[in-house]
């Protein structure tokens, strides 16, 4: 629990159902946070308000119904209150600007590891323990700073962020799928340092494996990625 009170009540609104229950698990393993549930649109997530207390969303921004910053607009103006973790793969600057004024505390951008989470879960419990009344502005620049201020999240030794983020795209891109040979082919390294990059994004439930059986030898293993929709 967060200063011995309750746990932060967290709905995850993600359209990719696979994603969703990743980002659930997730937010379940940090201590003093809790999943109160799940919302795979728009419409969705406002009817889960009215049912449940929420302190926070993990919200992804590009919903079947509706975007998730119009989400956040809508439910400032009906009077929820709830803080926004906003998940998204795009990097548009102007986009976060905006996020900033409706109650968006953190960006996540995808694929993300469950330690990236961990450590942004972590800095907006410390955050909502900042209470009273700021002595001088050097505390409240501390307040802020225990926010914004990016602490570095390692990935597994060997893996490097630019190249997760270039075997992402490749894979994604990729309707068919993509053997780790193919994929090293296509981004410029190893066999064996691809199927990592793939097996990692195996373990964080951005992408599925299925055997490829050819005429002979043994089969090949095939990587897909796993989101509804190929964004």
């Amino acid at each position: 629990m967060t200063g011995g009170g309750e746990a932060i009540r967290v709905l995850v609104v993600e359209d990719d159902p696979v994603a969703a229950d990743a980002h659930l698990m997730y937010v379940d393993r940090v201590p003093g946070f809790v999943a109160v549930g799940k919302a795979h649109t728009g419409a969705e997530a406002r009817r889960a308000l009215e049912r449940t207390p929420v302190d926070l969303l993990l919200l992804d921004l590009h919903l079947p119904d509706v975007h998730g910053l119009q989400l956040a607009r809508t439910l400032r103006a009906a009077g929820y209150h709830a803080d926004v973790i906003a998940v998204t793969s795009a990097r548009d600057l102007a986009v976060v600007r905006e996020g900033v004024s409706l109650g968006v505390v953190q960006y996540v951008l995808k694929p993300f590891t469950f330690a990236t989470l961990r450590d942004r879960l972590v800095r907006y419990a410390e955050f909502r323990q900042t209470v009273g009344e700021a002595s001088g502005q050097a505390e409240v620049d501390r307040a802020l700073a225990t926010l914004r201020a990016p602490a570095p999240v390692a990935l597994p030794k060997g893996l490097s962020g630019p190249t997760l983020e270039r075997v992402t795209g490749a894979l994604r891109e990729s309707e068919e799928g993509l053997t780790a040979a193919a994929l090293a082919e296509a981004v410029g390294i190893s066999r064996i340092t691809a199927r990592r990059y793939l097996e990692h994004l195996v373990d964080t439930g951005r992408a599925g494996r299925n055997p490829q059986y050819g005429q002979v030898g043994r089969p090949e293993l095939v990587y897909r990625w796993v989101r509804a929709t190929n964004r």
